[in-house]
């Protein structure tokens, strides 16, 4: 059974609708009982010590023929915290930037866009400061459904402050129901209805002047820009009338400081870069930064979106965004107590790219992102920055689903020496593929079978504890991790001052 927690901060004696329907995730009929192999087309059953020698053997053979670049780890955001640090740390020790997860998917522009403007790209404010909002924007978002926890934080505001709440989406969703103000664009058209509205704010003279002059750099060119998007020219790309847009910019002109809510709605374009940024614009211009009450404010997809980007679980950083420059790598050698000359002879020796005249390491050579994985199975080898194609793909908790290319992204499939699926469930990567051999299922527990902390949208952390023991023949994550490390050589350097006590390396060490 699950009831809420009356006195939780966030969640305020609700229970949100998707923790309410996971309850069989961990008693599902469909879990996957035990790890199996595929061999001559049919699935057969095998035990943890054959498949973790199998695997690695496969991965030592391929390393040695095709260096450490050839085995891609992607990871997950249905990790803890916990897992995902020691799954970035399991990357970087077999010598690898090949590392990636699910955020690069979803929100990764917003990362991007929110990072170029004001230097790390996550929420800025926290759900409770959500109450001080006197008003409330939201673009490409639909909490009511999505994210029905933080709607409660957003009615408290609308009720308390009176704050009007403004919508903007293609469609009328359940949010948008809740709306004062609702403005329906064109799928695409973001850019067109923000800027359409900071026409209206910088020819009426409502920006914040003193807020911008203290500390914003480069707005005069942005107004510039503005000022070609007439009302006329708005309605016309977007379909948005004046008055609305008027409306709109009105609202939140009046009404500050004002928060701006969005989600996957702007993010998943070909624009979403552009999109997060004239979001943050927009919230500059008006002074709105910086504010309790105010700030760009993005809701995650799941539990530890946030939390698996933070540990660095991704193809161009280290745990904390560190990147990875040498004085990156440098001082997690030093936290790892691991000595760094050691550490970079786990990647591979010859260097791949030149940058102003410099041969670079690979060590320092960002990996393949996930959504390009494909590329690195099928495109010629000497278009790769790296010494011979992606050959095995470890899916960690990731099925491909979210993916788009699937006639390649089956091809690439074909194509592996080898795939191995690391799931509570038997995935679409079990079954899209037409291999005959060369793939394994390997059982992981569900997050209701280990413990360790998640980090929430606005980077809160939340400690889970276990509720059932490990079913069937499952394994919690970083204990495969352990029984894989040790089976590739470097499990004493992962697990070096973090206790592990019968084949389980202590959470609370690795937190």
């Amino acid at each position: 059974g699950q009831e809420p927690a009356f006195d939780h901060p966030f969640n305020l004696g609700a229970h949100c609708a998707k923790g309410a329907s996971v309850r069989e995730h961990g008693h599902g009929e469909r879990r996957l009982k035990y790890p199996m192999k595929l061999e001559g087309g049919k699935w057969k059953k095998i035990s943890w010590d054959q498949a973790v020698n199998e695997v690695g053997d496969k991965m030592l053979q391929l390393r040695e023929q095709s260096g450490p670049d050839a085995v891609y780890w992607l990871g997950s955001a249905k990790h803890n915290n916990e897992q995902a640090y020691l799954f970035r740390k399991f990357a970087a020790l077999w010598g690898t930037n090949n590392v990636d997860h699910q955020a690069r998917i979803c929100h990764s522009t917003t990362v991007a866009g929110v990072a170029n403007t004001w230097g790390y790209g996550a929420m800025t404010n926290s759900y409770n400061d959500i109450h001080n909002s006197q008003a409330i924007l939201i673009i490409g978002g639909n909490p009511a459904e999505a994210h029905p926890v933080s709607l409660l934080h957003l009615f408290r505001a609308k009720e308390r402050n009176d704050a009007p709440l403004i919508v903007i989406d293609p469609r009328f969703t359940r949010t948008a129901a809740h709306a004062d103000l609702f403005l329906r664009l064109r799928p695409g058209s973001d850019i067109a209805v923000i800027y359409g509205m900071l026409w209206h704010i910088f020819e009426n003279g409502w920006e914040d002047k003193e807020f911008i002059r203290q500390r914003v750099y480069g707005l005069e060119e942005v107004e510039r820009e503005v000022a070609k998007w007439t009302p006329e020219e708005v309605e016309r790309v977007s379909g948005v009338p004046e008055e609305l847009v008027y409306r709109a910019a009105k609202i939140m002109a009046d009404h500050r400081p004002g928060t701006f809510i969005w989600c996957m709605g702007g993010t998943q374009h070909t624009i979403g870069n552009n999109n997060t940024r004239a979001y943050c614009i927009f919230q500059l211009a008006l002074g709105n930064m910086g504010a309790s009450g105010g700030g760009t404010n993005i809701f995650r997809g799941h539990d530890n979106v946030q939390g698996a980007t933070d540990m660095g679980v991704l193809s161009h950083t280290l745990p904390g965004y560190y990147g990875i420059s040498e004085g990156a790598w440098k001082h997690w050698a030093r936290v790892w107590d691991l000595d760094y000359e050691w550490l970079k002879a786990r990647f591979d020796s010859d260097a791949y790219e030149e940058a102003k005249g410099k041969s670079v390491s690979p060590m320092n050579t960002k990996g393949i992102p996930v959504s390009r994985w494909i590329d690195g199975v099928l495109e010629d080898k000497a278009n790769l920055a790296q010494k011979d194609n992606v050959r095995a793909m470890v899916f960690w908790g990731h099925a491909p689903n979210s993916q788009t290319r699937g006639p390649e992204m089956k091809k690439a499939m074909d194509k592996l020496d080898m795939m191995v699926i690391i799931d509570p469930y038997p995935t679409v990567s079990a079954v899209m593929h037409e291999r005959s051999d060369g793939v394994y299922l390997l059982p992981a527990s569900t997050q209701f079978e280990t413990r360790g902390s998640v980090t929430a949208s606005n980077r809160s952390l939340q400690w889970r504890d276990r509720v059932i023991e490990p079913l069937f023949e499952s394994l919690p994550d970083h204990v495969i991790m352990h029984r894989l490390a040790h089976k590739l050589g470097f499990g004493e350097q992962l697990f070096k001052n973090i206790r592990v006590e019968n084949g389980e390396p202590s959470i609370e060490d690795i937190t």
